[in-house]
């Protein structure tokens, strides 16, 4: 009992500062837990509740935001209207990903912030659902949106229906980031040859981003020993030549990587194919084409000549 007493002496305003502090949290709390559950009304109700009797509180504007977002939500109902251009959903895109979704993550965290977004993703989707693929404008599309949500499936769907999607660099890039995610490195690797020698440059930001170990050690070792020909103008260009490298220490790939389609038939796609055909005459052992074959490979690239040969 003393003990009790002697606490109380020290901290004799204790109850009232506890409540006081509580009932402002639990405003906030009560503010924070409309916003979640998309509760338009009692979300309203709450921040006024705030504002009145903590007019200074710094949570006001920022739940101004997502309340505004709500709303706007809400208005646009289940059958939200298609978006008449790409820059509209550009304007809307953009929206979302610099004014809303900062403020969702502030206040409920990153993990909450993801789920409570994904209902205003979905409808800029449905709206943005009939806009056709721009080369000018290619990040207004759905299917990046929908890599950006990790809707692997979805985006792989969307990018198939791009008239001619193998052939443009961006869709390309994109399908080769769903696949990886849906079926893996090697059912992936006929896409990442096509796009090597279509975009290198898409190529790097896709492996950057893919968080696949295994596709990025290969890439760190290609980096640290790739020997561009001469003065190269262009060093972007060099992982062009990634998928003939990877056949020099990974030869089992050979069966994935020869179901490329056919590009420009540039000097990597070359290298690539003659690797394979170079592949195929060791296993049956025919040594004089493997002789004519390993001089055409040293005429298109000496330094992954080289690499073939440390292999044999």
């Amino acid at each position: 009992m003393r003990q009790l007493h002697d606490t109380s002496q020290r901290f004799p305003f204790m109850q009232l500062d506890i409540f006081n502090d509580s009932r402002d949290v639990m405003l906030r709390n009560d503010l924070l837990q409309a916003l979640q559950q998309h509760a338009v009304a009692k979300a309203q109700a709450a921040w006024l509740v705030l504002q009145r009797d903590y007019a200074d509180d710094a949570m006001l504007p920022q739940a101004q935001v997502l309340l505004d977002a709500l709303q706007a939500h809400a208005m646009a109902g289940l059958n939200p209207s298609p978006l008449p251009d790409h820059a509209a959903l550009k304007m809307a895109r953009l929206a979302l990903l610099e004014s809303v979704a900062p403020v969702a993550q502030r206040l409920f965290g990153q993990a909450t912030a993801t789920l409570w977004l994904r209902a205003f993703w979905h409808q800029l989707l449905a709206r943005a659902a009939s806009l056709p693929f721009d080369a000018a404008r290619e990040d207004e599309h759905v299917a990046p949106i929908r890599l950006f949500l990790q809707d692997w499936q979805a985006a792989a769907d969307a990018v198939s229906r791009i008239e001619s999607w193998r052939r443009i660099p961006a869709p390309l890039a994109w399908m080769a980031q769903a696949r990886l995610h849906l079926l893996g490195l090697r059912a992936t690797w006929p896409l990442l040859a096509e796009l090597a020698w279509l975009s290198p440059k898409r190529l790097e930001v896709l492996i950057q981003t893919s968080h696949d170990p295994v596709l990025q050690r290969l890439k760190d070792q290609f980096d640290a020993s790739f020997e561009p020909a001469g003065d190269s103008a262009d060093a972007g260009q060099d992982l062009a030549w990634f998928p003939a490298w990877v056949l020099t220490c990974q030869p089992s790939e050979a069966a994935h990587l020869s179901q490329a389609q056919p590009g420009q038939h540039s000097a990597p796609e070359q290298a690539m194919r003659l690797l394979v055909n170079l592949l195929g005459l060791e296993r049956q052992g025919r040594h004089h084409d493997i002789v004519a074959q390993r001089k055409n490979l040293r005429g298109l690239n000496a330094w992954l000549y080289g690499a073939y040969l440390l292999t044999r």
